[in-house]
């Protein structure tokens, strides 16, 4: 599979990374491992491979400090910013070089707490122009290829093209140059990111049930005054980033503080601030935020967590304790043939389903299964009919409409579809003995809307508008107030090409299958933070499922159609079914 790290684009395209400073800005120093963080102090002279060294405490993650060196009298206007740029990749361990570069006014205004910058690491500096460089003001320019923003909400966001930014620099009196102006933030190269920031998976719970954990994925640089699990576990006390805003909730109540977190046999975790401590539901569902947000993050993993509250017992996590809080449902995977739907076993073709929609039948498409495999759903020419899974069901039309996307079902039972006549989001409740309800999604006004994914996690949901473009949503609020808000773009494609096809692997992937004018492409994109991982293809494919590890395929071949299971070494694939099989279903997703 190839990984790639940028914007979600239909071909993945592998970049390596370099590590380049300019030796005269960076402090060279013996290499050492400070205790506790993980942390290694390097010396960077020139073009070359920077390894982690190790840390044996179970707590944190190794990484490398840089120390950069304050403005020379020697330099002229390029080293100064060169000088500049290395003094914001070591900003976070040694705050005091930095302003070293600036003018006292530019000292006064710049604030290191605005978004972060990341651009390519082959960055250049373009020298002043022949008549500027006798001014008193001397005029350089920073040019280089984005690769992604770090919001203050710690997200990252992928981007592309080409950066720039031209500074400012007075002459000082004794020799060397000083920043007039510098917006607030950080410029970063991918290097010093891939050196000093870990992508990080935060646990929170969803807003309308409770009982199920929703990963935030955030950047979160790495300190060496703390363990990496504290600055976990500070950053999960904090909101969760804009793209989950309204849709989840925490267990954590306002001023919680992380007092101590220790290792010996196990990892004791001591917290202060208002929390009930005879609220059980609470009790639970934070030791599952703690225990997912550590070990999804390769952190205390197999170890017993027990949890203080100001010095005292509160509550003992063990290891491999019950997984309810990701459930996802049945795992069974289904197929469709000549109109019914069929069981898919582990080996090839199973029994038809009971019921009629075990029937071979015309006009129905776009099945869909719930949560626990036992209604399923089907587009026809009027609407969106449902049909229970067993020899007593019937096939009943729940929604009406010419122009419904594909049913897609949420975690809670209910069924929803997006009508594309009259532009509203419609939601149906088997158990409300309602129809269908609308549900407001503003954004969403004016957009040609072809399909909805709703994610096992019960808040995300895949919006696909138009044939080239799928951008990811949240449900917010509960209730009556339900809304499906928060969009951010996951990926386009050029003109000419064509999305066939999205579905949910997990909580963080979205699989995307494009027709483009080279060939088919099938892409995983982690919509956390926008990394696409390409997967093989040989045969020409009409739709995909997902589940975890599990990915399942309908391809086309010889006038046939049979289904493919992507096999362990995400490279290869198996055929399940020869022929007469098509649209392989799992649920939810």
């Amino acid at each position: 599979m190839t990984r790639t790290r940028g914007p979600a684009a239909v071909a993945g395209t592998g970049r390596r990374a370099r590590v380049w400073r300019l030796g005269a800005v960076v402090a060279i120093v013996a290499a050492m491992v400070l205790a506790g963080s993980g942390c290694t102090v390097i010396p960077v002279t020139g073009p070359l491979n920077v390894n982690e060294t190790g840390s044996s405490d179970p707590l944190s993650k190794p990484f490398q400090r840089m120390i950069a060196i304050s403005p020379q009298k020697s330099w002229g206007p390029e080293q100064t910013i060169r000088g500049l740029q290395a003094a914001m990749a070591a900003y976070a361990d040694d705050p005091t070089v930095l302003p070293q570069y600036l003018t006292p006014e530019a000292r006064a205004k710049w604030n290191a707490s605005g978004p972060v910058t990341v651009i390519e690491d082959g960055f250049e500096v373009a020298p002043p122009a022949p008549r500027d460089e006798t001014g008193p003001v001397q005029k350089i320019t920073l040019k280089g290829r984005w690769v992604a923003g770090i919001k203050e909400d710690d997200s990252y966001v992928p981007t592309a093209g080409p950066w720039s930014f031209t500074f400012e620099l007075v002459k000082v009196e004794g020799g060397g140059y000083r920043v007039k102006d510098l917006p607030n933030g950080l410029l970063l190269t991918n290097a010093d990111v891939t050196r000093a920031y870990r992508a990080t998976n935060l646990y929170y719970l969803n807003g309308n049930t409770g009982n199920r954990l929703v990963v935030d994925r955030v950047r979160l640089r790495l300190k060496p005054t703390e363990t990496y699990a504290q600055t976990i576990l500070q950053r999960l006390l904090k909101t969760p980033t804009a793209a989950l805003q309204g849709a989840v909730t925490t267990s954590f109540p306002s001023g919680t503080k992380i007092v101590s977190i220790r290792s010996d046999e196990r990892v004791v975790i001591n917290l202060s601030g208002p929390i009930d401590l005879l609220d059980l539901s609470t009790e639970a569902s934070l030791k599952a935020q703690i225990r997912y947000s550590l070990n999804k993050n390769e952190i205390a993993k197999g170890r017993v967590i027990e949890i203080q509250v100001d010095g005292e017992p509160y509550s003992i996590d063990q290891p491999n304790s019950d997984d309810q809080w990701l459930d996802d449902g049945s795992d069974t995977a289904y197929y469709v043939s000549k109109g019914a739907v069929h069981y898919m076993g582990k080996d090839g073709p199973a029994a038809a389903v009971p019921g009629p929609a075990g029937q071979p039948r015309e006009g129905y498409s776009d099945f869909a299964l719930s949560k626990d495999g036992q209604l399923i759903a089907a587009k026809t020419s009027t609407g969106i009919s449902v049909a229970g899974v067993t020899q007593n069901g019937r096939w009943q039309e729940v929604i009406q409409g010419t122009k419904l996307t594909a049913p897609t079902w949420h975690r809670d039972g209910s069924l929803w579809t997006y009508d594309q006549r009259n532009a509203v989001l419609l939601r149906y409740d088997p158990t409300s003995g309602r129809g269908p309800e609308r549900v407001a999604a503003p954004k969403l006004a004016g957009l040609d809307v072809t399909r909805l994914r709703i994610a096992r996690d019960g808040v995300r949901v895949a919006v696909m508008t138009g044939e080239n473009t799928v951008q990811i949503g949240a449900l917010t609020g509960e209730a009556a107030g339900t809304m499906l808000g928060n969009f951010q773009l996951l990926t386009t494609t050029e003109v000419g090409n064509k999305i066939l096809d999205v579905a949910w692997s997990d909580d963080e992937h979205l699989l995307v299958l494009v027709d483009s004018k080279a060939g088919q492409i099938l892409n995983e994109i982690n919509v956390g933070d926008g990394e696409v991982v390409g997967v093989p293809l040989k045969d020409r494919l009409e739709s995909v499922a997902a589940l975890d590890d599990r990915v399942l395929a309908a391809a086309t071949a010889d006038q046939r159609t049979k289904i493919l299971e992507l096999n362990q070494d995400r490279q290869t694939w198996t055929v399940k079914i020869e022929s007469d099989a098509s649209s392989p279903l799992l649920p939810l997703g």
